[in-house]
């Protein structure tokens, strides 16, 4: 059975526990549809090293896979939306750094094993480059950055917003988290007339946003 706790003082300090694999299986399969829903956006605001997100990323996938396995260049695509699909935010930075690397590792392992020789370096760091992005370090509470002391900042934390648009072309909207918090939705989801602030767009081939920071 894997650990829930790393030490009593994190448990102490910030009430840090992980939830087992079962739990986490059952908890996703009250919205199966969603989890298995290619571009279905999920935040988890205490991700942890990404118990939860790194099992929906995996049903994602095994989705993308049944539907776009014969053609490389589709499956690739579509493994990249369902990155872009997934957010999380912890106050520890080793959490999120530990985060990031599995939730890459996992995607990685997927996308080398289906697109074999077409698989290229390019598409892996823009990924990578998402994850960045998608999971960040900061408090949920008061929707701030901390630093790798677990020190709230002045920053507001920041999410993107990716959607493809024309063929290959993905496009890119910083929001603060609390734009994000005020929608009128469940979901994830983000728009323009929402109380908070929009903060900047790119538009470039997806394999190329990485590029832009």
């Amino acid at each position: 059975m894997e650990k829930q706790t790393k030490s009593k003082d994190r448990v102490r300090d910030y009430g840090e526990v992980f939830t087992n694999e079962r739990e986490v299986k059952a908890m996703c399969d009250l919205v199966k549809d969603e989890t298995e829903r290619i571009d279905s956006r999920f935040l988890e605001p205490a991700c942890g090293d990404g118990n939860f997100l790194a099992e929906i990323l995996k049903r994602k996938l095994a989705v993308v896979k049944t539907k776009y396995k014969k053609s490389p260049l589709d499956y690739e695509k579509n493994a990249v939306l369902a990155a872009t699909s997934i957010y999380g935010v912890d106050i520890m930075a080793d959490n999120v750094e530990a985060c990031r690397n599995r939730m890459f590792e996992i995607w990685n392992k997927e996308y080398t094993a289906v697109c074999k020789k077409d698989a290229n370096d390019q598409t892996r760091d823009a990924v990578k480059f998402i994850f960045q992005k998608n999971i960040v370090c900061g408090n949920a509470l008061t929707l701030k950055k901390v630093d790798k002391d677990g020190n709230e900042l002045k920053e507001p934390i920041v999410f993107s917003e990716w959607a493809f648009i024309t063929g290959s072309n993905l496009q890119r909207k910083d929001y603060t988290f609390d734009e994000l918090l005020n929608s009128d939705k469940k979901q994830l989801t983000i728009k323009e007339d929402d109380e908070g602030t929009f903060l900047r767009q790119y538009i470039t081939h997806y394999r190329r946003v990485q590029d832009y920071e």
